[in-house]
């Protein structure tokens, strides 16, 4: 079968639906919660943490819910909202120690992350991928085996990082809202 030559595709970019205010409202929330992360960063980072596992405890209730309704993909569903409703119960029992044990978690995965897209960048590197993406990769490499070695100073750290990334966010958001309202 031939293709009609003369077809012609047309792709356009289309500007977010999303109403300007939402994006404006978005961006100050951000900058409200990055600066209380730089601020106070450990009563910041377990009000956060305990709005996270009450959020894991509703989603675990209805996904167990779910799980007994609609049983199609029942068991999963069940096994997912038991371990949701687990976590939220144990942050929950124990304010003071989970927003530790949480973070001390995220940051040995974001260090094996890193190894990992460390190795892949610097095999990029290897094969024609240039100078700098090797040097990229070495660092990200170390990064993350520094996270991983010394995970408590990535604990204390990563409030500070996330702070950081949500007041810059939250920056772009309100002028991208801001633009889009002109």
């Amino acid at each position: 079968m031939e293709q009609p030559i003369g077809t012609e595709s047309k792709t356009e970019l289309e500007v977010s639906q999303v109403p300007w205010w939402s994006l404006l409202l978005e961006g100050i929330i951000a900058i409200v919660i990055g600066i209380f992360l730089l601020y106070e960063p450990i009563a910041t980072t377990i009000l956060l943490i305990q709005l996270l596992a009450i959020f894991w405890l509703a989603e675990g209730i209805v996904a167990v819910i779910g799980a007994l309704i609609f049983t199609k993909y029942g068991k999963w569903k069940l096994l997912s909202g038991i371990l949701s409703i687990i976590a939220g119960v144990v942050i929950l029992m124990y304010p003071i120690i989970s927003p530790y044990v949480v973070l001390k978690f995220l940051i040995i995965f974001i260090g094996a992350l890193a190894i990992v897209n460390g190795a892949i960048v610097l095999a990029s590197a290897l094969k024609g991928g240039g100078r700098g993406t090797g040097i990229l990769g070495a660092l990200t490499i170390i990064l993350g085996l520094l996270l991983l070695t010394n995970s408590l100073a990535g604990v204390l750290i990563l409030p500070w990082i996330f702070g950081l990334f949500l007041v810059i966010g939250g920056i772009g958001a309100v002028v991208w809202g801001i633009k889009i309202r002109a």
